[in-house]
């Protein structure tokens, strides 16, 4: 079957989002040029403009790859199933940390290059990451106020507790990045996570917010 003007269109886009990050692999996006990631596609820089206006408009388009799935995971696992009732709090943990060690897994050069960018990236790639960081903490924030005892919760305090639980996840993230292909290594940060989150959730569990 012949392959359509869009599809090429696609692969092509998909060629240069790929290579991007190879070579931000071991450098910073900052670094990286045009006639790089051209000459590692196979294709004339020219054609890079037909897919994006540059090199920052290329690494947002790979925060937001980076991201959605992620939320989009995070966010079933906490609300379970409808007919199900609320999860616990035991299985929010749980599904949370596999789901996020097996994201790592398959995605390792997109929390790579998070994980790089966030730090040393052009400045509107860093905002953008920052600004995904903040929405899972919003939308863990709303869902953490479904929960059993947190009925009297401030939104600040909501919004703390959220914070404490994504950092640690960012933290995960970056640890298992680093970990890949050790199992025991992986197992172990996998193990911490969910300890520092039981922890945290146990004492949140037992907050009263000021009134």
């Amino acid at each position: 079957m012949a392959v359509t003007r869009v599809e090429r269109k696609e692969q092509t886009r998909r060629a240069i989002l790929d290579a991007a990050l190879r070579l931000c692999e071991d450098s910073s996006l900052v670094a990286l040029s045009l006639r790089q990631v051209a000459k590692e596609v196979g294709i004339v820089p020219t054609a890079f403009y037909r897919h994006f206006d540059s090199i920052e408009s290329l690494g947002l388009a790979l925060v937001d790859e980076s991201f959605v799935s992620l939320r989009a995971m995070l966010r079933d696992i906490r609300r379970g199933d409808p007919g199900a009732g609320a999860p616990s709090l035991a299985s929010i943990v749980d599904q949370t940390v596999d789901t996020l060690q097996d994201h790592v897994r398959q995605h390792r050069s997109h929390f790579l290059f998070i994980a790089r960018e966030r730090a040393a990236g052009p400045r509107s790639v860093r905002e953008a990451i920052r600004h995904e960081i903040e929405l899972c903490e919003r939308e863990l924030a709303t869902d953490l106020a479904r929960l059993p005892g947190t009925e009297s919760w401030s939104t600040d305090d909501l919004r703390v507790l959220s914070d404490l639980i994504v950092t640690a996840m960012v933290a995960t993230a970056e640890g298992l990045t680093v970990a890949a292909g050790r199992a025991d290594a992986e197992k172990q940060i996998a193990e911490t996570a969910r300890t520092q989150l039981r922890m945290v959730l146990i004492g949140a569990l037992n907050w009263h917010s000021r009134g």
